[in-house]
């Protein structure tokens, strides 16, 4: 055990660690469908509602995953087993790396999809465009094209593979530091522009004012799901971030200001996106298709627009590579760990697997009928697999989470292991009655709200 851990990549320096985690926590959650979510359910209300639940509900799960991470030193896989040796919890190990490789290939798609229309824009494909269904069949006729998606998927595979064969503090870390704090600039660039337009009142008042008279169950329930969605929260991705963090390090601070940075970025897209819709008096209930169809149809009519709409999809894309990084490092820390597999082995055949997964979601954007439209499904390829592996499966990891530190390992373990040097965790009684109480009730709502309403989030 103590030659594992003295050979154990880890990151180099405090700094490193949260932006690695925040970046994690920042893609296409917060960037591309926190505002859609936000726009079908009231705005301000929802967005109330979505902090409160990253507070109690999100927050301390990612406290838990990084606690159980750091105190094995392992992947989830071999975590679970280390503090569960010889019982089924590993499978929950197991269920987030599974749950990983899943979500990385559509994920990927979407990111590669962003990638393409951030040089379309650029390269001035939408001049001229002033109508959604303009914006729409530009849309379809590039998503229909087998060659482009599948193309797209592989380039931001190939590229998330590279930054992990360079290990996490020489790959991950590295590139966070580059990437986070240009991220934070083009959104605050981006959001200072959006909420000096003439005319961004109104949605301004719409996103920030809560109009309490808009709340439903489904509020409620669309904003926690967004909060488990945003965080990755049940997904393991902190337990194999949290293997790599020093003893030293005050989880629940580190915490806290991941939590924050994500919440923030969040915030700051609906400062992008709702003054932008209002100006251009257009509907913010528009769903998934608000960045791709409906946002280009308003570039063109906007002072600025194409550099303001090439900026948003190069925050899109920037943002879910610092997330398809940490999702694939899960299946990546799974091989070197228990098959001790090389971290190139493992990326390369991690990537080409995601990459093959992939295909059917990239052809289900158009190209071809089966996967558009699956028999007694009547979705998409990637809607099923959104819905299975970013709905189910991760609803389902973040309860057994919460029940695996409430009620297995244990309370006192878990604070033992965050309060290690002195560090002192001063919210340890509302984390603990959080995590054993209102955590899995809350989850176990959710889930059973999506089974009966298939009211995805």
């Amino acid at each position: 055990m103590e030659e594992m851990e003295i050979k154990r990549d880890a990151w180099g320096s405090k700094i490193g660690f949260i932006l690695a985690a925040s970046g994690s926590a920042i893609g296409l959650g917060n960037i591309w469908r926190f505002p859609f979510v936000a726009g079908q359910n009231g705005g301000a209300i929802f967005v109330l509602f979505y902090i409160i639940f990253i507070i109690i509900i999100g927050l301390p799960i990612l406290i838990s995953e990084f606690t159980i991470g750091r105190s094995t030193l392992k992947n989830p896989v071999g975590a679970f087993e280390k503090l569960s040796p010889g019982s089924r919890w590993k499978l929950v190990g197991g269920l987030g790396v599974i749950m990983n490789i899943g979500v990385l290939s559509f994920y990927a798609l979407i990111a590669g999809l962003a990638v393409g229309y951030f040089f379309k824009i650029l390269f001035g494909d939408f001049t001229g465009i002033t109508t959604g269904a303009q914006s729409e069949q530009i849309f379809s006729l590039f998503t229909s094209n087998p060659f482009v998606t599948i193309g797209l998927l592989m380039v931001f595979i190939i590229i998330t593979a590279f930054v992990i064969t360079r290990g996490v503090s020489s790959g991950i870390e590295r590139i966070s530091k580059i990437l986070m704090p240009v991220l934070f600039l083009l959104l605050i660039v981006l959001a200072i522009y959006a909420v000096t337009l003439e005319g961004a009142k109104k949605g301004l008042e719409f996103y920030l004012m809560p109009d309490f008279s808009k709340i439903t169950v489904t509020t409620f329930a669309q904003a926690l799901g967004q909060a488990l969605f945003s965080l990755g929260a049940g997904a393991c991705i902190m337990i194999t971030y949290g293997s790599y963090v020093s003893k030293r390090e005050n989880l629940f601070k580190s915490a806290v200001t991941i939590c924050f940075f994500d919440t923030m970025i969040a915030i700051l897209a609906g400062l992008i996106i709702f003054p932008a819709l209002f100006v251009m008096g257009m509907n913010p209930e528009k769903g998934p298709a608000l960045i791709f169809v409906v946002l280009p149809s308003i570039f063109a009519k906007m002072p600025g627009g194409i550099i303001f709409g090439a900026g948003i999809f190069l925050l899109i894309s920037l943002a879910a590579l610092t997330s398809t990084i940490s999702i694939m490092e899960v299946p990546v820390s799974y091989f070197v760990d228990e098959r001790n597999w090389s971290r190139k082995k493992a990326t390369l055949i991690i990537g080409s697997t995601v990459f093959i997964v992939g295909i059917p979601s990239a052809l289900s954007m158009g190209a071809v009928g089966w996967f558009s439209n699956l028999p007694f499904l009547g979705m998409t390829f990637v809607e099923m697999m959104n819905i299975l592996f970013g709905n189910y499966l991760l609803t389902i990891g973040a309860f057994f989470i919460a029940i695996f530190i409430g009620y297995k390992w244990g309370i006192k373990q878990a604070v033992k292991e965050i309060e290690q040097y002195e560090n002192i965790f001063n919210f340890k009684i509302l984390w603990a009655f959080s995590i054993r109480f209102i955590c899995p009730v809350a989850i176990a709502i959710i889930l059973g709200y999506i089974i009966i309403t298939k009211n995805y989030f």
